[in-house]
């Protein structure tokens, strides 16, 4: 066994360092990006491979409290995965946990980072496997389901390790006071001040990005002293039952209940996500979703703190630029990355009717939107190239919301359908790209969750950006982007997204594009708008899950 204790000590520079990473929010990474046979070694790659098909067809090995077992997933790319998870009675899961965390909270802060830090250098081990998880549930081309499921997903897993260990410690664990008297001994008393954990905590994963957007809760949650469920979304369990199974293991190992951390699977239509978070013991729900279930668990959800995470309408200004070529290669890239099934995606490109000024002349709204088309087709010509950039279409709702936006009035850009020899049975299809006015607001101010966006011509630049203000305020967005060669356009577009509450991104033309964000560095997600209710860096999202309670006592 090693203790808690033990692993703080051995994980303890990578800690401090992760530590100062979210003080300074420039670049640091600890985990590889690359799948290099460099970094991870000769067999990691085949390995990996081989351990996720020798799961397929076969009984997930999870303890845990369970009365019979579930199988719901299908990869976008043409197979059913066949697994079959423990479905275990939600009343039971609840009662395991309460259980474990005595054992936990006395553990203290630092072990609890210790433990997490041990568990996502196993997670990172196995990040091969993982990678193979990710594409297979969501339909992420094979290298940006290792980055963004493997490593960059570990990056915020640590970062919010690092912001709990910060925030439980920032005081003196114990003190002693001492109070003069007049004529007499001073009064000595010892105070001893505890980080206590709210209570159970629920993580409800996504179909799209099921470890990059729950690790942040599931750590911040466990490393402030709560036991955590883990409710992955039907289509993309693996990847988040991979993450309970070494969490089980380290906990065991540590000395402490594998049920502090556990997995809620369920078939479609059980409903086990909303059970568990009206659960009275349920004191903390984090969520990643659509923003109907996003405002059902904040609305009704009333006895837990809740982080949600949702869909917006995500805009885009263009005012001008000095390098049209690059703004159209950026911007193409970002509609067209994973088939937009990102939160951060682009859906509202809003453009004055006086046209954008570029260094090629001035563009019209309609030779703007068709020049953008034009960019997504040379990007995507190559179909190989494509299939890689593209990905599969994660579920029938984003194909639904593709094939209605193909016809509508004022497509400029329809979508196509992509082969790739190696998954024949994948569907994966190019974006579509629809020219508005500012008045068809019933079609843009919707949610075209997927590869749909939209040219909005407006009356002006100043008019795009109240619009850009009102629509993001009434329906939430988690990026805004600008791109403008005038100073003062470039400061109205800062004041209307502090109004509006959203991150902005200016003039992006090279290798940084509006639908990514690093760890340790960009604040994903804010507390500002619709979309969502706090971001990793806020205090609330890690200062919620913890109380600091004290005991005293005179001195003998």
């Amino acid at each position: 066994m090693t203790t808690p204790a033990e692993w703080y000590e051995t994980h303890r520079e990578l800690l401090d360092r992760a530590v100062a990473a979210t003080r300074t929010r420039d670049y640091w990474s600890a985990y590889p990006e690359s799948p290099s046979k460099s970094v991870y070694g000769e067999e990691a790659a085949p390995a990996g491979e081989k351990a996720f098909k020798a799961r397929l067809n076969a009984d997930f090995p999870l303890g845990g409290p369970a009365a019979e077992r579930v199988a719901t997933e299908r990869s976008p790319w043409g197979f059913d995965l066949g697994i079959r998870y423990p479905k275990a009675d939600a009343a039971a899961l609840i009662a395991a946990a309460r259980a474990a965390t005595p054992a936990w909270r006395a553990v203290g802060p630092q072990g609890r980072a210790g433990v997490a830090a041990e568990i996502l250098r196993r997670i990172n081990a196995r990040s091969f496997e993982f990678a193979q998880a990710v594409q297979h549930t969501t339909g992420q081309a094979f290298v940006m389901a290792f980055q963004a499921g493997g490593p960059h997903a570990q990056d915020r897993g640590l970062e919010a390790v690092a912001a709990a260990l910060d925030a439980t410690t920032r005081g003196p664990a114990e003190a002693s006071w001492s109070k003069p008297q007049r004529g007499g001994e001073p009064l000595r008393m010892t105070k001893t001040a505890t980080v206590s954990g709210r209570g159970v905590a629920l993580v409800i994963g996504c179909n799209t990005f099921p470890t990059w957007n729950s690790y942040p809760g599931l750590f911040a949650s466990l490393v402030t002293g709560n036991p955590v469920i883990v409710k992955p979304h039907p289509g993309a369990v693996l990847p988040l039952a991979l993450t309970v199974l070494i969490a089980r293991e380290v906990l065991a190992e540590a000395g402490q209940s594998p049920d502090l951390v556990s997995l809620a699977a369920e078939a479609p239509g059980d409903g086990i996500a909303a059970t568990l978070a009206t659960h009275p013991d349920v004191r903390i729900v984090d969520f990643t979703g659509s923003s109907d279930f996003g405002n059902w668990l904040e609305a009704n959800a009333r006895q837990a703190v809740v982080y949600t995470e949702k869909a917006g309408l995500n805009t885009v200004v263009v005012d001008s630029t000095d390098d049209y070529k690059a703004l159209l290669r950026n911007l193409s890239f970002s509609l067209s990355l994973y088939s937009g099934q990102m939160c951060t995606t682009p859906q509202n490109i809003l453009v004055p009717a006086a046209g954008v000024r570029t260094d090629a002349g001035v563009k019209s709204p309609d030779e703007f939107a068709a020049d953008l088309s034009t960019a997504i087709d040379k990007l995507l010509g190559d179909p190989a190239r494509a299939a890689g950039t593209l990905g599969a279409i994660v579920n029938d709702g984003v194909l639904s919301r593709l094939t209605e936006a193909s016809g509508a009035a004022g497509v400029v850009r329809t979508t196509g359908e992509v082969a790739d020899p190696q998954w024949p049975e994948a569907t994966i299809r190019t974006p579509v790209v629809v020219k508005l006015d500012a008045a068809d607001d019933k079609v843009y101010t919707r949610e075209w969750f997927g590869p749909v966006s939209f040219v909005i011509t407006t009356e002006s630049t100043a008019a795009a950006l109240e619009l850009f203000v009102e629509t993001v305020r009434h329906h939430g967005a988690l990026t805004a982007s600008v791109y403008s060669t005038s100073p003062e356009v470039i400061e109205a577009a800062r004041d209307a997204a502090l109004d509006a509450g959203v991150h902005l991104s200016e003039n992006l033309l090279g290798g940084v594009f509006v639908n990514q964000t690093a760890a340790f560095s960009d604040l994903h997600g804010t507390g500002a708008n619709p979309a969502a209710t706090a971001a990793l860096t806020d205090d609330w999202f890690v200062s919620g899950r913890f109380f600091v309670l004290q005991s005293r006592r005179h001195d003998a």
